[in-house]
């Protein structure tokens, strides 16, 4: 692939000159406190989003409930903080196992009835939808819980140049972004690195090939699903910590970009191909388009239609760089 022709660079690109332009209409873009510390936060957030959709459509899968299973998750986590008095990473801990758990149902419904993975998905959200509005309303009093355990307060809003030692200062980047850091670096590896994820990838490619040649195709959606509603209780978790507060709210605005961040960034819907820093990219060019589009002050019906717009632009380009990569005799 010559380098013009991979969506990453496009997306470089594309956020550059976006860059480039909100800054140069609203310098207060690049004031630190104001604008890049809340932008890295949301692109941590928005990139483990991403991650999670990427895991189902590393299949051909969609995981529609991503946003409630992230919901489930950051309610689990607060239950604990506010009925049990657990420690931070033990309420982190919860949040990533009952988001495994709940993929694991959806991936193993999807295996034993064969039902495609948008209606079983779609079925879940909406089940999870209530069952996660009961649980604040019988736990929470229909709200939030209120107790935040030692260093919540610390992980939302310090930043690593808030730690000095003697004069030297970390940078300024908030302490959420090393979770996606992390998230990413795992999934990377997993996928290009271990037989569970090429087995993943290749039952995403054709799974009746996948099945001739003996790949547990039943045994790799479960876990590719596992995987998709681990990151999503992970991204819940962040959210809550980003907000402060553990509500029933969490992951309502998840869906779309679970799947904006993923596809701009080269993943395949058709499933067989996913490219973990091209979803850190597209979570970027997102992210920078809202917050730029915030500080020009758009209504919020002309900041969706101008990110829709956007979009569009962006994945057309990339569509004629693939064109022109194909004329060339090179498969993008």
């Amino acid at each position: 692939m010559p380098w013009w022709a991979n969506p990453r660079v496009g997306l470089v690109v594309v956020i550059a000159v976006l860059v480039l332009g909100f800054s140069s209409a609203r310098p207060a873009f690049l004031d630190v406190e104001l604008t890049l510390v809340p932008l890295q936060r949301d692109i941590a957030v928005f990139a483990v989003v991403g991650l999670a959709q990427l895991a189902a459509l590393s299949l051909g899968h969609m995981n529609l409930a991503v946003g409630r299973m992230a919901a489930l998750a950051a309610f689990s986590a607060g239950l604990c903080y506010d009925r049990f008095g657990a420690p931070l990473v033990v309420g982190l801990v919860v949040a990533l196992v009952v988001g495994a758990l709940v993929g694991a149902l959806a991936g193993g419904i999807i295996t034993a009835t064969g039902v495609n993975s948008f209606v079983v998905t779609l079925a879940l959200d909406f089940g999870l939808l209530g069952v996660v509005a009961l649980l604040y309303d019988r736990f929470a009093g229909g709200v939030a819980f209120s107790v935040r355990p030692p260093g919540l307060d610390a992980l939302r809003s310090d930043t690593f140049s808030d730690y000095c030692a003697g004069s030297v200062c970390g940078p300024p980047v908030p302490l959420l972004v090393p979770f996606a850091l992390v998230a990413l670096l795992a999934v990377g590896l997993f996928f290009g690195r271990t037989r569970q994820g090429r087995e993943i990838l290749m039952t995403g490619s054709s799974p009746r090939a996948a099945r001739a040649s003996g790949i547990p195709v039943g045994r790799r959606i479960v876990t590719a699903h596992a995987l998709s509603g681990l990151l999503a209780g992970l991204a819940g978790f962040m959210l809550a910590t980003a907000n402060g507060a553990f509500s029933a709210s969490i992951g309502e605005s998840f869906l779309l970009p679970s799947f904006l961040a993923p596809v701009l960034g080269g993943t395949l819907l058709a499933g067989g191909a996913v490219s973990a820093f091209g979803t850190v990219l597209g979570a970027t060019l997102t992210s920078v388009i809202q917050k730029g589009l915030n500080l020009l002050q758009f209504e919020a019906d002309a900041l969706q239609i101008f990110i829709g717009v956007v979009l569009v632009v962006a994945l057309s380009l990339d569509r004629i760089r693939q064109v022109l990569a194909e004329r060339r005799g090179v498969r993008p």
